[in-house]
């Protein structure tokens, strides 16, 4: 199996499995418990909670466990508008191009009486920070943009707008799934006041997730209970917290040496499909991205059918977010930077990482040549 779908979540790095794995047969306490297993639970939160605090560079207290970056993303956003003490700030503002845990959260804030403001990017998938500074007025208590964009790979100006919503006393969040281990991702970058991500998308399990809550901000949790300073109620999943650490530790250590090798083999593969298939479109190609991610466009082509076909020769892609698939509706990503749904949907996304080789590109691009022009066919058959 070809396995090119790390944005939607990268194979567990073995050695971190192997520690979760120790861990989970080791220890069994709470970590709220004040016996002996129950400390030993607690050492490896801690451990958890200190190495993430000092790869982003805040302190300890400010670092909440949760189950997945769209959890975190959602405590973020719902949990400072109830938790806000000046009731006339009500305007929120974010980005067209944002993950569905924000549009959805931000949605639900809508209905709540928040003032929305959703601001659309450019035709390369880059949203203008002079746009997005146009709408934070008065009464803006936080403005989120994404640091990395998912679909595309698109990097956006997190850095601009932070720091101009610091200027402005305006909280700033940024959904940090697609950054961390892919560009230099600490809150010296940029000086958020939430910041939300995930560990299966560097190499750690499926659901533990983390948010940033800089101190001094209340937030009220989803979930009531005393854990995590109350800001996440549950007992803390100390293993998966554990892994995400040891993972998040490999990401940052080795994101530069790996970043220019992705980066090589991308431009490779994307250089090679339009050498053989002219006609290709790279959205977001016209705006600086991580190394990692191709969103290529195939006019003419049905790309659900164009996945299954590479998926019967164990070549794995996706279609758009991991979240959305299986649904019919063109990506409100790629629509959002001006493309017509038919375009949306020629479109199918590329994603590259720690396992991916030369030898891998040549077998993805021989397999798109193959089946891309039978894929055609097929459309102007049935049309």
């Amino acid at each position: 199996m070809i396995y090119w779908d790390y944005n939607a979540g990268a194979p567990m790095l073995p050695e971190v499995a192997k520690a979760m794995a120790e861990t989970l047969s080791a220890v069994s306490g709470n970590p709220s418990s004040v016996h002996q297993a129950g400390r030993a639970a607690r050492r490896k939160l801690d451990f958890a909670r200190e190495t993430v605090a000092n790869l982003v560079g805040c302190m300890p207290r400010e670092v909440v466990f949760t189950g997945s970056g769209s959890e975190a993303a959602a405590i973020a956003l719902i949990g400072v508008f109830h938790g806000r003490k000046d009731l006339k700030k009500n305007r929120i503002v974010t980005s067209a191009i944002e993950h569905p845990a924000v549009i959805g959260a931000v949605e639900q804030l809508r209905k709540l009486g928040a003032d929305v403001v959703i601001v659309k990017p450019d035709a390369a998938g880059r949203v203008s920070a002079e746009e997005m500074l146009t709408q934070l007025t008065e009464n803006t208590l936080v403005c989120s943009l994404m640091w990395v964009n998912n679909e595309t790979g698109v990097i956006q100006p997190v850095d601009v707008v932070s720091r101009e919503c610091r200027k402005r006393n305006i909280l700033f969040h940024t959904d940090a799934v697609q950054a961390i281990g892919r560009v230099s991702a600490t809150l010296r970058d940029v000086p958020a006041d939430l910041l939300s991500f995930s560990a299966h998308k560097f190499g750690g399990p499926v659901g533990i997730g983390v948010l940033i809550n800089r101190r001094g901000l209340e937030i009220v949790g989803l979930t009531p209970g005393h854990q995590e300073n109350g800001r996440r109620g549950g007992t803390q999943n100390f293993a998966a917290a554990e892994a995400l650490a040891l993972a998040m530790q490999s990401a940052v250590a080795n994101f530069e040496s790996e970043n220019r090798r992705l980066q090589a083999l991308r431009d490779r593969f994307e250089a090679e499909v339009k050498t053989q298939l002219p006609d290709v479109v790279v959205n977001g190609g016209g705006a600086q991205r991580v190394a990692s991610t191709s969103n290529l466009q195939f006019p003419g082509v049905d790309g659900e059918a164009l996945l299954i076909s590479l998926d019967l020769d164990g070549i794995c892609v996706s279609s758009g977010a991991a979240c959305a698939s299986g649904s019919l509706t063109p990506s409100h990503v790629l629509t959002a930077m001006g493309l017509t749904s038919t375009r949306a949907q020629e479109s199918l996304r590329f994603s590259i990482g720690r396992n991916t080789n030369e030898t891998e590109v040549v077998q993805v691009v021989a397999a798109l040549v193959k089946h891309v022009p039978r894929s055609r066919a097929d459309v102007s058959r049935g049309s």
